[in-house]
């Protein structure tokens, strides 16, 4: 099969999860099938590289690596372009003309526009659209308003917004996949995708590797991902500081906007270490390296790649009880839930396993066989079923 992966980002280029899922996923189907690939950049760019062909697509006044840091002034504009991005839409179109694929498989798309929707079904070629976030439902694709709490009402521009964007891609895709059920009902509650069919997919991991042995003479709690108030972050920090044990160290991975208010909480306390941002190798010797690993997120967190990757490190999860989260960590199985926010309930999990670290030896064992139902090589026999069946 031909297929092309419509993605507005893909490794080196990272923000979260989704981009690793797609390298992960285009690799292993590049061994069968041949893979092109429509990403954002910020110039246009075609090269090739693994047997898999990248068109790289300036589209808007900066790439959609740059959000984070990019002035707030300029986002708006940024979202109205992106929604009416004529130039991306011919931009895509083109490409698909020339590449003739058999499957569009869309996956983020903003800063690819969601014109992306209209320029597969155009040339009438079955399309395919996995839902990592709420970006469908949410411009700032979290379902947080601008206090960084849930958002009940959105503001009226809001309220537009995705009134247009529901037009532009509604009833596009023949298929829509998505790795938790949360977000599955989150899509069908605002009546988006009712003619498509839907199929709750868990992101992939590798499952080559082996369960970790542990040491428990300083018990490593580890954080990874985003420095932003959203992931809960500050309450972790708030959590562990209430622990008086020597023989705890907190772990902090990752980069964000909250990072310099973070080490002011943790100023004084020489037990939390910022890393910075990992990747690679470094990254999975820190998930081997830890007894736990700490997701504190007060947003609805869709299917965290965190998650994933500490389970097949046979490390346990600590984790809010939000999103689809707790589909993938259950509770006293393969990790412990608290309620999302609570500073109390999170410390008192903290302290229960610093102060009897056995409870993790079963813990341990069940992340590990936990994560072998999410292997990388039935995930993509999955999709190729999922393709073969539009074709």
């Amino acid at each position: 099969m031909k297929i092309t992966y419509i993605t507005n980002l893909y490794p080196p280029s990272i923000i979260g999860g989704a981009e690793i899922v797609v390298e992960k996923i285009t690799k292993k189907l590049a061994k069968e099938h041949e893979i092109i690939v429509i990403t954002n950049n910020s110039k246009n760019e075609e090269k090739i590289e693994n047997k898999i062909k990248f068109y790289k697509i300036k589209t808007n006044i900066y790439p959609v690596k740059n959000q984070l840091t990019e002035s707030t002034i300029l986002k708006p504009l940024w979202h109205a372009i992106d929604l009416f991005n004529i130039n991306a839409y011919k931009e895509i179109k083109k490409i698909l003309k020339k590449e003739n694929p058999d499957i569009i498989h869309i996956h983020n798309y903003k800063g690819l526009s969601p014109l992306a929707f209209k320029a597969a079904k155009d040339l009438k070629i079955p399309l395919v659209f996995t839902a990592h976030d709420y970006s469908s439902i949410c411009i700032r694709a979290n379902l947080l308003n601008g206090k960084g709490e849930i958002c009940e009402n959105p503001r009226i521009p809001c309220k537009i917004y995705n009134k247009i964007q529901k037009f532009l891609i509604q009833d596009k895709p023949d298929i829509v996949t998505a790795p938790s059920g949360f977000v599955m009902k989150q899509l069908e509650n605002a009546g988006l995708f009712s003619d498509a069919r839907k199929i709750v997919l868990p992101n992939p991991v590798e499952t080559e590797t082996q369960p970790v042995e542990k040491s428990y003479d300083t018990l490593d709690i580890l954080f990874v991902g985003s420095l932003s108030r959203h992931k809960g972050p500050d309450i972790l920090i708030r959590a562990f500081r209430e622990l008086e044990n020597d023989n705890l160290k907190l772990h902090i991975l990752g980069k964000g906007p909250d990072e310099d208010e973070l080490r002011k909480l943790a100023e004084g306390d020489d037990r939390i270490i910022f890393h910075g941002f990992l990747s690679g190798d470094e990254l999975m010797g820190m998930y081997q390296r830890a007894n736990v690993t700490v997701v504190p997120s007060i947003c609805y967190d869709n299917s965290p790649i965190v998650i994933y990757e500490s389970l097949m490190n046979s490390t346990p999860v600590i984790a809010s009880r939000i999103g689809g989260i707790p589909e993938l960590v259950r509770d006293g199985y393969n990790g412990f839930l608290f309620e999302p926010g609570s500073v109390v309930e999170l410390s008192r999990i903290l302290k229960k396993i610093s102060e009897d670290p056995s409870i993790l030896k079963g813990l341990e064992r069940n992340a590990y066989e936990s994560s072998q139902k999410y292997s990388i090589e039935d995930h993509v026999k999955r999709l190729e079923e999922i393709y073969r069946g539009l074709l």
